[in-house]
């Protein structure tokens, strides 16, 4: 029977005379990859509003404010007053593709029933 107290066992290298030695993540070859959120920007805002004239029915008015701004009746009577007291009223708030919509869609349905009635937008 051999004796093990008296022999030398060694185990064998895991790595190489030629390995540099390990460290905690930072040596040659350490890459650190972060990810970076896109910054999103919210979209710029432009009021929709309707132009005060002496020829434009208020009825007509408050048919484009239900039709077109999803006003009800007191909502659309209320901005209908607006406009004609102080000449100008916000039916809405929109993106820019939303509101050039609604301007194109009031002024279209405004000459159709021969009306002069102006809508406009403006950057918020």
């Amino acid at each position: 029977m051999m004796d093990i107290s008296h022999s030398t066992f060694q185990m064998p290298a895991l790595a190489g005379p030629d390995t540099p030695p390990r460290r905690g993540g930072d040596g040659p070859g350490t890459a650190v990859i972060s990810r970076t959120k896109p910054q999103t920007k919210r979209p710029s805002l432009y009021r929709v509003l309707l132009l005060n004239d002496d020829y434009t029915p208020m009825e007509f008015v408050v048919h484009v404010l239900e039709r077109f701004f999803n006003k009800d009746r007191e909502q659309a009577n209320t901005i209908m007053l607006h406009v004609h007291h102080h000449g100008v009223g916000e039916c809405g708030v929109f993106t820019y593709e939303v509101a050039e919509t609604k301007v194109t869609q009031v002024m279209d349905f405004a000459r159709k029933h021969q009306h002069p009635l102006q809508c406009v937008m403006e950057k918020k």
